[in-house]
């Protein structure tokens, strides 16, 4: 019992520093436009992101299964995948990188799980292809590696092509009237990305969570419990099956929203003023190119990274303006964090399960 609770602690300060990179990615275009401002952004995010998050379970799916062998996924396998996540995403948060929590803490779970299973390769799958679609593949070259590449890419081609058909339009409208018309907009267009955060990104913590009370479950952690506690107890048969219960949504949803409410402006700062300087029609049309790629990803059950189409697509409205418009030495700082994040995460976590290993903590 008093493992499921360290897990589900641990998953909550992984969720609350994932307020810090992620749920702030999806408000800093809105608030740097200053259409909205910071005590009514935070409430937008974290409404929309607990609705999101409502409405799906892909990455959730992904997390319990697909990447791992599920066999040797214990309460102290993923307390190592979260330590490793955290550290990651802490340092990158420091520095002001935006990066993908998803893809830290998929990195600390393939790590401790290899490192679990004593070297051995065969833990970690790397490559499932579907019979008909690749996107129903499993593995980290589907789940995985090929969104890295391929959804950045979109989110960048879509914002630049959305943006260069706003200029072309609008090239003859008053600057007063097309920032007065793009704030409001820009409401919806935040309130999209937010909510389709949820749907796709926002659910990794939820997945490990349910795997820890599935796992309890099963090992008959809270036979015995009070009555009270029963809603602790979680059964599935496979872990295409997982629901994740609704206490855990709110729980995870509400502490990832204090997380951005607390220090979620080193990442606001990068996106909205380093990077690229952007007006209310410019963060309207990252925003839509955004949600766009992240809603066509979860429609095929397609776990991207919500860090990774934000920052891309905020490089492509301001490539719309022009090349120079963009600060480039800020874009290649945050292209070598989202290299380094999964190959980061997970030998933290390696060393840590082979130093509780030392400590006899894990067999």
């Amino acid at each position: 019992m008093t493992l499921i609770i360290v897990v589900i602690l641990v998953a909550l300060v992984f969720e609350y520093i994932n307020g810090l990179n992620d749920t702030a990615n999806s408000i800093a275009a809105v608030i740097s436009t200053k259409a909205l401002p910071p005590h009514l952004a935070i409430p937008l995010a974290a409404v929309a992101n607990l609705a999101g998050a409502l409405t799906g379970t892909a990455v959730a799916k992904t997390v319990a299964s697909g990447l791992v062998d599920t066999s040797v996924v214990t309460s102290q396998v993923l307390i190592c995948a979260l330590l490793g996540a955290i550290l990651w995403n802490l340092t990158t948060w420091y520095f002001g990188l935006p990066s993908s929590s998803s893809h830290a803490l998929i990195g600390g779970l393939c790590g401790a799980s290899l490192a679990t299973a004593h070297n051995n390769w065969n833990v970690i799958i790397w490559s499932q292809p579907a019979a008909d679609h690749w996107w129903h593949g499993k593995g980290l070259l589907w789940k995985v590696v090929v969104p890295m590449f391929t959804s950045p890419a979109c989110g960048f081609l879509l914002a630049f092509t959305f943006m260069a058909m706003l200029y072309l339009v609008l090239q003859h409208a008053r600057p007063h009237s097309v920032n007065r018309v793009f704030g409001k907009l820009q409401l919806i267009s935040a309130g999209s990305i937010a909510f389709m955060h949820g749907t796709n990104d926002a659910q990794k913590t939820m997945g490990i969570i349910a795997l820890a009370l599935v796992a309890g479950t099963k090992a008959g952690v809270f036979v015995g419990l009070p009555h009270w506690l029963s809603f602790l107890q979680l059964e599935t048969h496979e872990p295409q099956g997982l629901q994740i219960p609704i206490w855990v949504k709110v729980m995870c949803a509400l502490t990832m929203a204090a997380g951005t409410a607390v220090g979620g402006w080193r990442i606001i700062r990068t996106l909205g003023k380093k990077m690229v300087r952007l007006h209310p029609i410019n963060g309207f049309a990252s925003d839509t190119a955004s949600a766009t790629i992240i809603a066509v990803a979860s429609h095929y059950g397609i776990p991207v990274s919500t860090t990774h189409n934000v920052s891309a697509a905020i490089m492509g409205v301001g490539a719309a303006r022009r090349f120079d418009a963009i600060n480039w030495t800020v874009v290649e700082r945050m292209v070598w964090a989202w290299i380094l994040t999964i190959p980061v995460a997970a030998t933290v976590a390696y060393l840590t399960v082979s130093l509780f290993r030392m400590i006899g903590w894990i067999p």
